[in-house]
């Protein structure tokens, strides 16, 4: 009897079955993210806060600040005008994509929206675990205490485990604020920077930065 096609390549059959296999644990990290960006977003922070410490993300697009950077000024903003927050931090060094520092793009939107409160720049980070670590001794020196981190609802996940595996919440009293930016609000799980978190959190468990 002859065997059928597929089974005359089993290298195929193992390839396709691996393949599979990474789809379905991509999705799987995809809708665990969604359903924790949901519960952050239903509950905004309730303690003020000396600071909010916002992630930088890709600063200009066609041109213009990029919506899903300015969306998380936006939020911060919105924090500091309802009296949560008293200073705003803005962590992104320069961007690979258009060759802008995130922290001066934020700085700039805030300043365009009226903010006039004290802000501080971290101009140097290149990723989620540097705006960390490259923030912390800058907080440290400006007296902070406490801070609420504000980025996309997607993000947040591994900011927590990265804040715990790296001890920043041993320096400060730490909350989140999930930024419903026009990105999120358009697309959600399926905006660019979701798509690649998924990618981001095998990325930095492999390295042993979330476990």
């Amino acid at each position: 009897m002859k065997r059928p096609r597929w089974l005359r390549r089993p290298w195929q059959v193992a390839l396709a079955g691996a393949l599979l296999a990474v789809a379905l644990a991509y999705a799987a990290i995809g809708a665990f993210i969604w359903s924790h960006a949901e519960e952050l977003l239903a509950h905004p922070p309730q303690r003020p806060a000396d600071a909010a410490l916002v992630l930088g993300s890709r600063a200009y697009l066609d041109g213009k600040p990029h919506p899903c950077l300015t969306g998380r000024v936006d939020t911060a903003l919105a924090m500091a005008h309802a009296g949560v927050v008293r200073q705003l931090v803005f962590s992104g060094g320069v961007d690979s994509e258009d060759g802008r520092t995130e922290a001066m793009a934020m700085q700039e939107h805030a300043v365009e929206a009226g903010f006039a409160g004290p802000m501080l720049l971290e101009p140097a980070s290149t990723s989620t675990r540097l705006n960390l670590s490259l923030s912390r001794p800058l907080l440290l020196a400006a007296g902070v205490r406490s801070v609420v981190i504000v980025s996309e609802p997607y993000h947040l996940w591994r900011v927590e485990r990265l804040v715990k595996m790296s001890g920043f919440d041993q320096s400060f009293d730490v909350q989140y604020a999930a930024a419903p930016t026009s990105c999120w609000r358009a697309l959600g799980p399926f905006s660019k920077g979701a798509l690649r978190e998924p990618a981001a959190i095998i990325n930095n468990a492999g390295h042993g930065y979330l476990f």
